[in-house]
């Protein structure tokens, strides 16, 4: 009686365990936890050769319905936003930048190839990882012209990532009207920044 009422209790935690994983996977959206929220860390504001270039870092995952889908061959579009003002007291903040920029990732299943860039302009990578590295990691976007920006005026931005839906195959972007997982994206990042006479004209 003693060896069955043991064998009894181990089974009933192993059953209420098994209930209470069951519970927490019921509180994760199907196919939607992939890695942390995707966010914006870094937004360096540099200029080059006279003009105003925007490099970034940022952190996002792509869940696992996004990758299958990828995988398949959908063309998944990804579009940063970027927006830069000037303060002014006595009315609203000067718009100086309202940019965007936007990459298209591709997989090709009959020459076993992933492709990445940006447009009609793109290039080889060896995964969708590496592919996703050249999103996450921006550099040398050119946003406006230096001149435009006074020297030791602070100026303020943000910067966004998106999944762009819009630009999706027509029968995915119904889809992705009915699915959260295809809504991935980044809150506005704010950041701050000033032009030394220096980096306005290096020579």
């Amino acid at each position: 009686m003693t060896v069955f009422r043991c064998r009894m209790s181990i089974i009933s935690r192993l059953f209420l365990g098994l209930l209470l994983v069951s519970a927490l996977l019921s509180l994760v959206p199907g196919g939607e936890a992939y890695g942390a929220e995707p966010k914006v860390v870094r937004v360096d504001p540099v200029v080059r050769n006279g003009r105003l270039e925007i490099d970034a870092d940022i952190e996002f995952e792509l869940n696992q319905q996004l990758r299958d889908a990828a995988q398949r061959g959908v063309p998944l579009y990804f579009t940063a936003d970027l927006t830069m003002t000037r303060e002014r007291w006595w009315w609203f903040d000067k718009s100086l930048v309202d940019t965007s920029r936007t990459w298209r990732v591709v997989y090709n299943a009959l020459t076993r190839q992933w492709r990445a860039g940006i447009g009609e302009l793109s290039f080889p990578v060896a995964s969708l990882d590496d592919a996703m590295s050249v999103i996450r990691h921006i550099r040398n976007w050119p946003v406006a012209d230096a001149g435009e920006f006074d020297e030791g005026v602070l100026y303020g931005g943000q910067l966004r990532l998106r999944l762009d839906t819009s630009l999706l195959p027509r029968p995915f972007q119904v889809n992705a009207l009915n699915s959260s997982s295809w809504a991935q994206g980044t809150p506005w990042m704010d950041f701050s920044f000033t032009l030394s006479g220096k980096e306005k004209d290096p020579s």
